[in-house]
């Protein structure tokens, strides 16, 4: 039977739709599959615009790219998620954007060995294993994120300009197994928290300006370690000398054997006492005196037998001793009971002499030769009712005598005095090396019996406070009835002055330095907050303790002392908890004070840099010369109050900025940094954000504000940065 053409033909084409069907899903298949995660992408879209674009960087795109999906060069993929992102040596140079932290499946990110600049983001990919940023132009400090990568193993920062302490961050990096600290500037001793890496192999740290001993070292399972061309000092500890590559030459280590250790202090577990040869050493092995195993096999022996010796005689003696006083004791019990009285009042006057003698004594040695950072000091503290306390907590300050600081600030006399902070006059100090300090002279009325008792345990959590924001505790005095604190010096004054007292205009802040300002001391409070365990509030947060160095970074001062201010529930005192303008409404409401507290007062401190006015003022904007003759409306008083509704209105944002700024600032920049104060300044405390999405948001901003140097920009700005930056004003 012969088939109808028109059959014939809805055959044909009903085969060509399904084999165009069946095609078309063939084909979309291998891109369903490579479609990457949404979040690994706009991180990686914004990295690759952070670098600007290059063309090394083959397949990347700024906007609808697919890394997985077009084999991004460098990028590794399991599924849709990221996993690595290796791009060493290309010569790239920018910075690394604002969205790391979003890459939450990566776990290997080598950008080494380019040209990125600036400072390393402080929010980076979370779950990463391996960081290597080694051979770069970064700058600043080791961002205290990495404190939160409890899966890395392998971290290079080598061969950059970081400076400052490294960052008491590796308590939980229990995983590390290579640090490359090398070839930067850091300063400052080796951090506590060293002490936790129970895996760590290799440890790079030559060529920094590191000070300190490397006792915070033994017990690690290192089996190479170098510390060359450092400022260490002190002995270099026995067991260090057993490492397999050992490379300690250019520092101001003492000749000679360590000292034996207290016999108290039991040897670390899991380390033999063997030693192993050095590289690079000769035939017989040897250890940091230059003994042979040999030999010190025979002293060790020998000096076993002789402990063992002087134990027995040791116990000889005290066995004859108790005979002594058993006989003594039955010789008194036949002398006439009218004279035991006088007999113990003897005894105990002698032992009560021999205890202060002692603690003289000891009070004596401290005096001439202070011990040394990061040991666990053992001290008596003597409180007002003759009662001791002891204190047993590792204190990383030095401690200071009080005639020492009364020859650096000429007995604390009116011409050294800088200022007064919460709890006492601040000084300057300089002593006889040239090193300026300033010290805090706290008001013992200040500080109840309590208190006083506990001031050396606040000086140990002071001490281990480690940010590049934070103005660091340097040393402390406690003797003589005297609480003093040593620290850093930050000489370019306050924020609070050169927005409110500066008279002429030369310490204008720009709308650049201001923002970095705000995201400086955001870091701080976030460290206090989020990284400190257990949290640490500030309770004072304000302009007037936020110090200015050279380059206008901020150092926030205080820190810690709200440990020693009284415990009192509604504390009303501008000098002790909360200045007026700045406290929250629930601190008002209910002497309660918390984190959430803290940035209530940041979001104060935001208005102050938006607007240059005080948080409670009752002069007018004018300029300064009429400062004497005008008054604020009552409305305007109370700065929160006043801003708060107009944080959103364009028109109204424009015209509360600060005059002297000259409207030189970008529009969209100052809408986001509105937005950042109306969160935080919000009056239920449960809606103020953390200060870790503070920071971000904070972050983006200044990554969006695509900062430019033009140097015929320079003349628009009164307060020039050391980059003279200037920001583009069509964003």
């Amino acid at each position: 039977m012969a088939v109808h053409p028109l059959a014939n033909s809805l055959s044909v084409t009903r085969w060509l739709i399904e084999f165009v069907l069946i095609a078309s899903a063939l084909a979309a298949l291998p891109l369903v599959s490579g479609t990457t995660d949404a979040s690994d992408v706009q991180a990686l879209e914004v990295l690759y615009t952070s670098v600007n674009s290059p063309s090394q960087l083959t397949g990347w795109k700024s906007s609808g790219g697919d890394p997985c999906g077009e084999s991004w060069k460098g990028v590794t993929c399991e599924g849709s998620a990221v996993v690595a992102v290796e791009v060493s040596g290309l010569g790239l140079s920018g910075t690394m954007g604002y969205l790391l932290s979003d890459l939450l499946s990566l776990r290997k990110f080598d950008l080494s060995d380019n040209n990125f600049h600036d400072t390393i983001p402080y929010q980076l990919p979370p779950n990463l294993t391996s960081l290597n940023l080694a051979r770069n132009n970064f700058t600043g400090n080791i961002p205290y994120s990495i404190a939160n990568m409890v899966s890395l193993n392998y971290l290079n920062v080598s061969r950059n300009s970081l400076s400052q302490s490294i960052g008491d961050i590796f308590a939980h990096l229990v995983n590390l197994a290579t640090l490359d600290l090398s070839l930067n500037n850091f300063t400052s001793d080796i951090p506590s928290s060293f002490s936790s890496l129970s895996n760590l192999s290799s440890l790079y740290m030559q060529n920094n300006q590191l000070t300190g001993s490397l006792n915070v070292l033994m017990g690690l399972p290192l089996t190479t370690l170098n510390v060359a061309n450092n400022h260490f000092s002190g002995w270099i500890p026995r067991e260090l000398s057993s490492i397999r590559t050992f490379i300690y030459d250019g520092n101001g280590f003492d000749n000679g054997p360590a000292p034996p250790p207290p016999p108290y202090i039991p040897p670390p577990p899991g380390r033999t006492t063997k030693n192993r040869s050095h590289s690079g050493s000769g035939t017989t092995p040897q250890g940091s005196d230059g003994q042979s195993r040999d030999s010190k096999k025979g002293l060790a022996v020998g000096a076993l037998v002789g402990i063992i010796l002087g134990s027995v005689f040791v116990a000889l003696i005290v066995l004859l001793a108790l005979a002594l006083c058993i006989r003594k004791n039955k010789r008194e019990d036949r002398t006439p009971r009218t004279s035991g009285g006088n007999v113990s009042a003897r005894t105990n006057n002698v032992n009560t002499e021999m205890q202060e003698q002692r603690v003289k004594s000891t009070a004596a040695v401290t005096d001439i030769k202070p011990p040394p950072a990061e040991i666990l000091v053992v001290d008596r503290l003597h409180s007002k009712n003759g009662s001791t306390k002891r204190i047993k907590a590792p204190i990383t300050a030095t401690p200071y005598t009080v005639a020492s600081l009364q020859t650096a600030t000429n007995s604390f006399s009116q011409e050294f005095l800088i200022g007064e902070g919460s709890l006492g006059r601040v000084y300057r100090a300089e002593f006889s090396v040239g090193k300026v300090m300033a010290i805090k002279k706290i008001d013992n009325a200040a500080l109840s019996l309590q208190e006083e008792d506990n001031f050396l345990e606040a000086i140990s959590n002071m001490s281990r406070l480690r940010h590049p924001n934070i103005v660091t505790l340097a040393g402390y005095c406690a003797e003589h009835g005297q609480r003093l604190l040593v620290y850093e010096h930050v000489g370019n004054g306050s924020l609070h002055d050169i927005l409110h007292f500066a008279e002429d205009g030369s310490k204008t802040l720009t709308w650049n330095a201001r923002v970095r300002v705000a995201l400086g001391t955001a870091r701080a409070l976030e460290y206090l907050h989020e990284v400190c365990l257990p949290s640490v509030v500030h309770r004072n947060f304000k302009s007037a303790n936020i110090l200015l160095d050279e380059e206008l970074n901020p150092h926030l001062s205080d820190c810690g002392l709200a440990a020693l201010t009284p415990n009192t529930e509604r504390q009303v005192s501008t000098q002790m908890v909360g200045s007026f303008g700045y406290s929250a409404p629930e601190f008002a409401l209910s002497g309660v004070y918390t984190v959430k507290s803290d940035v209530y007062s940041f979001g104060v401190v935001m208005l102050e840099l938006l607007t240059g006015r005080k948080p409670l003022d009752r002069v007018s904007h004018f300029p300064r010369i009429l400062l004497m003759f005008s008054s604020r409306s009552r409305s305007e008083q109370s700065l929160v109050r006043w801003a708060t509704p107009q944080l959103h209105d364009i028109d109204a944002l424009a015209k509360m900025v600060d005059p002297a700024l000259n409207g030189m600032y970008p529009a969209k920049s100052l809408s986001r940094f509105a937005d950042i104060i109306a969160l935080c300044v919000q009056p239920e405390p449960e809606f103020r954000p953390p200060m870790s999405e503070v920071v971000q948001a904070l972050v983006r901003l200044v990554q969006r504000a695509s900062v430019v140097r033009r140097s015929s920009d320079e003349s628009s700005f009164g307060y020039k940065t050391p980059d003279h930056e200037a920001i583009d004003m069509s964003f």
